[in-house]
């Protein structure tokens, strides 16, 4: 609109250039101020000439970093992790995290799959996967015993990222799965005949703790919690913590939670800090430093059957993810054996449903 160049572009790029410095870890401010100060004519001459004010010359310079970012190679773990994104409370941002975290790594060069175990198939539509009634999807695989190859799709704008999809149809699996043979293994099973080499599988849980989540426990060694910088945080983690104990008492012992992602951060007010606070203090290590702030961009991506990292790479979102998904590349396979959280660790804090 003419003569408003500085009403909604400068207001999304100022939200943008504060998100940034929430970015925890050792990732360097990737926005520096432009020089105000004056010393002389000569210094042009010894200092690098400020950074481009524009909304589209800041934009531009972020892309570029993102994009070196994403092509420096990261260590590729010595067999596959499957890292199970769980969290029973909606709307933490549990599938932006699963589909950006994987299309970060396969950007750093890995083979990453994504599982989508959630009956509405966001994570499907995020990466431009198609999911109508009528696809071969998990629900095959889980109910059917159709091998996992014969449902798995390439992401085409994200080399080296693939999805198994969700229909509509995974929305009555619980119900099919009780009456069959060992229907909490069932997910776990077709990963271990899936013979193509990947590096990493995320599974995208629904927003419940039924059997489909569960399969999801039995498959996985890892489990990573988003957790939102709001009000209410840690409701319902408790029981989360508490299945994850069941699961790895009975079914598989090596299931721990190994990373915790804080999600919509906003720097500007007191109240996600006090949150941040409060979860690392609960939980300490297993939190990432990194934090996802709070971004339109990362709202907008899945629209355009996209992850923010190709609809816009130089985005505040876009860099954390990057950045998360080096902190966990570098934290390697954690030791199994009970280590991460467990019921213990929650009864120790008072995390629980009662104390909510």
């Amino acid at each position: 609109m003419a003569g408003s160049e500085h009403c909604e572009p400068s207001v999304e790029e100022s939200e943008s250039l504060r998100s940034d410095a929430n970015i925890a870890g050792p990732m360097t401010d990737p926005v520096p101020g432009p020089r105000s100060e004056s010393f002389g004519d000569d210094v042009s001459r010894e200092t690098p000439p400020p950074m481009d004010d524009t909304p589209i010359g800041r934009a531009a310079q972020l892309a570029v970093e993102a994009l070196g970012r994403a092509g420096e190679g990261l260590p590729r773990p010595e067999q596959t992790r499957v890292m199970v994104v769980a969290n029973q409370k909606g709307g933490v941002g549990k599938t932006t995290t699963t589909v950006n975290l994987a299309a970060s790594l396969a950007l750093h060069g890995a083979r990453v799959l994504v599982i989508d175990l959630d009956p509405q198939g966001n994570a499907s539509t995020a990466l431009g996967i198609d999911h109508h009634s009528e696809v071969p999807s998990i629900y095959d695989v889980l109910v059917e015993s159709k091998p996992l190859s014969d449902v798995v799709q390439p992401v085409v704008d994200v080399e080296g990222l693939f999805c198994a999809p969700a229909t509509i149809d995974l929305a009555g699996a619980e119900i099919e799965l009780v009456s069959l043979v060992a229907r909490e293994s069932r997910l776990d099973r077709a990963i271990k005949a899936y013979e193509q080499p990947l590096d990493y599988i995320f599974i995208d849980c629904p927003p419940s703790l039924g059997l489909l989540t569960v399969n999801a426990l039995v498959a996985g060694a890892e489990v990573l919690i988003p957790i939102q910088c709001e009000y209410y945080a840690l409701e319902g983690l408790g029981q989360l913590l508490r299945n994850v104990d069941l699961v790895r008492g009975h079914l598989n012992p090596a299931l721990h939670v190994s990373t915790i992602l804080l999600t919509m951060y906003d720097g500007r007010t007191r109240l996600a800090s006090q949150v941040a606070d409060e979860v690392r203090s609960h939980f300490g290590h297993e939190v990432l430093r990194t934090s996802i702030p709070r971004s339109v961009r990362i709202s907008e991506a899945p629209s355009y059957g996209q992850t923010v990292l190709t609809y816009d790479p130089g985005s505040s979102g876009s860099l954390s993810y990057l950045e998360a998904a080096r902190e966990i590349a570098l934290r390697g396979v954690p030791q199994t054996g009970g280590q991460g959280l467990s019921v213990n660790y929650e009864a120790q804090h008072s995390i629980s449903e009662g104390t909510q």
